[in-house]
């Protein structure tokens, strides 16, 4: 008896359905959407999937997988039951004493016996597709967040938002050391408004800080209009403010790194010091933390862990190889994530650093213990010297190709430094003169490709966004208002945007752009600053309708169809999962030293 004709007439005309539970509706409010829903099962998305899945998980609701009702009613016969009929060939019995019993055999083989297996098998196979593509999308999400614009060198001021407690106040200088701390208490209970622009104020002249991250938790509106006033009160500080996630800063501010870091530092104040250096370089600070708790996923907890942790560890590892280190700043966090690095040979580089001094040479290296000939050729491409001895320490071109630019320098009589950044020379050079058994053709265009633009930073430029003053929270919000937001989180079914009222919106992937889109992402990326329409509110329900499309009326979401409202279903928060997909091979400045590394691997 073979399943397989079944199987596939299941997988093609199969519905998934939901019910709510008995007595169930009032504690599942949040899968409404569920309670009684119908989708093809070779059609449902991996979002809807996964939210059904959350809801039977938590006795909210029952799922099975079943022919359409109407092609039920079209023969006596379920039509899996008429397939098992034609296979045992049941209608040769018809008449005879035995036909009923027979049919009574055909219905529970297939009601009691193969339905179950079948609905087990495909609910499986589901929940595996289903979580595969939301750790894409988690992985997806959490390369743009890695790669987000940094703001630099600048001397940045990080405020951790709080009521009762205060805001957390903590400064850090250009190279990301901690330079004072403080709290303040402008808001109730205590209301010390005038008090803590003072102190405000005085720090940030004595620091000569230029930028102001803030924490986008509890009272980081309040906060943001606060320094808002300072702004104004003090135009000749020339400030800058901008609202950041804290997304993993208290996970950062309790773990045992931070404890290392700043062991005489309240935990309070990490959480400040983290806001701050994640505006200053976003890669550089969320390295330190689980990527599992950045919050870019999409049900992320209910996905197999050790498949999607493996697969964030890979996009940390891409993108840290893709920008590159300062061999002399690096934290070890961020060293542990270079190719051919681990934590103890990371930790002995800081070690090293700080016994004797800053690396003047990437040749150094070959001294720290522990660090072997391979390791070396593994990562010295992806630590850079800025100021060293040699100028292309600087860059990503491997040593083990000095030698090749060397030979163009002697060739045209010129100084190495003399090339770097010389683009008309470099432009007229003929890669093929250069081809050498270790260096193919595609290896000499990315060194002189790199020797144009040594070191580039292929993360974006830095923006700011402005938050409407005055809209707070959600009652605050009218449909056809415009606001400007930043992009925290994009799913397949669309993109979260947080527009400063402590819950973000959600924009449908119907209504990211004025034409089809298929993927979210290639419309927007976390944090991407963006115009929204407010549509439609839900406040009991703490849901934002939010458009891309300016030019859209309010009134044309109203009366959805039920299918589509399952799009912004069970879950879906502002922090919720996303998926990885495998990562592409780092391009730009490090494709050089990505290439080597990978050769190394394969001898």
């Amino acid at each position: 008896f073979q399943l397989q004709p079944r199987r596939t007439y299941l997988q093609t005309h199969g519905m998934v359905k939901t019910t709510v539970l008995e007595d169930k509706k009032q504690a599942g409010d949040k899968f409404r959407d569920y309670f009684d829903y119908c989708e093809q099962l070779n059609r449902i998305p991996s979002h809807r999937a996964l939210a059904i899945f959350r809801g039977r998980n938590e006795g909210i609701l029952s799922a099975s997988i079943d022919i359409a009702t109407h092609e039920t009613e079209k023969s006596v016969s379920h039509p899996c039951e008429a397939i098992i009929s034609r296979h045992t060939d049941i209608a040769a019995h018809t008449g005879k004493p035995a036909a009923p019993w027979l049919e009574e055999v055909v219905r529970w083989t297939w009601r009691v016996k193969l339905k179950n297996h079948l609905e087990t098998e495909f609910f499986t196979q589901l929940r595996e597709q289903a979580e595969e593509e939301a750790i894409q999308v988690f992985a997806r999400n959490l390369k743009e967040l890695l790669l987000a614009a940094p703001a630099g060198p600048h001397t940045i001021m990080g405020l951790d938002p709080g009521l009762r407690t205060g805001v957390k106040v903590a400064v850090i200088d250009s190279t990301g050391q901690l330079t004072t701390h403080a709290t303040i208490f402008p808001h109730a209970p205590q209301k010390q408004w005038e008090a803590a622009l003072t102190e405000l104020k005085n720090i940030c002249e004595r620091e000569h800080v230029s930028l102001i991250g803030i924490g986008n938790g509890t009272a980081s509106r309040e906060t943001d209009k606060l320094v808002g006033a300072l702004m104004k009160q003090a135009p000749e500080l020339k400030l800058q403010k901008i609202v950041v996630s804290e997304a993993g800063a208290s996970v950062y501010s309790a773990s045992e790194y931070a404890a290392r870091e700043f062991p005489d530092l309240d935990v309070s104040f990490r959480g400040a010091v983290s806001i701050a250096r994640r505006l200053q370089d976003p890669l550089a600070e969320l390295v330190k933390i689980d990527p599992k708790a950045i919050g870019v996923g999409q049900y992320q907890h209910d996905v197999n862990q050790i498949h999607l942790a493996r697969s964030l560890d890979a996009v940390v590892e891409d993108c840290v190889n893709q920008v590159g280190v300062d061999l002399n700043t690096a934290s070890i966090p961020l060293l542990s994530r270079i190719s051919g690095l681990n934590p103890v040979t990371a930790a002995n580089i800081v070690q090293f650093r700080d016994e004797h001094g800053s690396f003047k040479a990437r040749e150094t290296l070959k001294k720290v213990t522990r660090l072997g000939p391979k390791t070396y050729e593994q990562c010295a491409g992806f630590l850079r010297i800025p100021k060293g001895i040699n100028p292309l320490d600087a860059s990503s071109v491997h040593p083990e190709a000095y030698s090749l630019v060397e030979k163009i320098a002697t060739d045209h009589n010129r100084p190495i430094d003399a090339l770097i950044g010389d683009s008309g020379f470099l432009k007229k050079l003929d890669p093929k003169r250069y081809i050498q058994a270790q260096f193919g053709l595609p290896t000499v265009i990315d060194i002189i490709k790199e020797l144009d633009k040594p070191g580039r930073d292929p993360r974006p430029e830095f923006r700011t966004a402005k938050f409407q003053d005055g809209i707070e929270k959600m009652t605050d919000l009218q449909p056809d208002m415009i606001l400007e937001g930043v992009v925290s989180n994009v799913t397949n079914f669309g993109a979260f945007v947080d527009i400063g009222v402590h819950q973000d919106g959600l924009v449908h992937i119907s209504a990211l752009a004025d034409r089809f889109v298929k993927n979210p992402h290639d419309v927007v990326k976390p944090g991407d600053i963006v115009k929204v329409k407010v549509l439609e509110l839900e406040p009991e329900r703490k849901r934002i309708a939010l458009t891309m499309r300016l030019t859209e009326p309010a009134e044309k979401t109203k009366n959805k169809p039920k299918r589509k409202q399952a799009d912004s279903g069970a879950s879906h928060s502002p922090k919720a999962k996303q998926h990885p997909k495998k990562t592409k091979a780092a391009s730009g400045n490090n494709a050089f030293a990505l290439a080597f590394a990978e050769a190394k691997k394969k001898q």
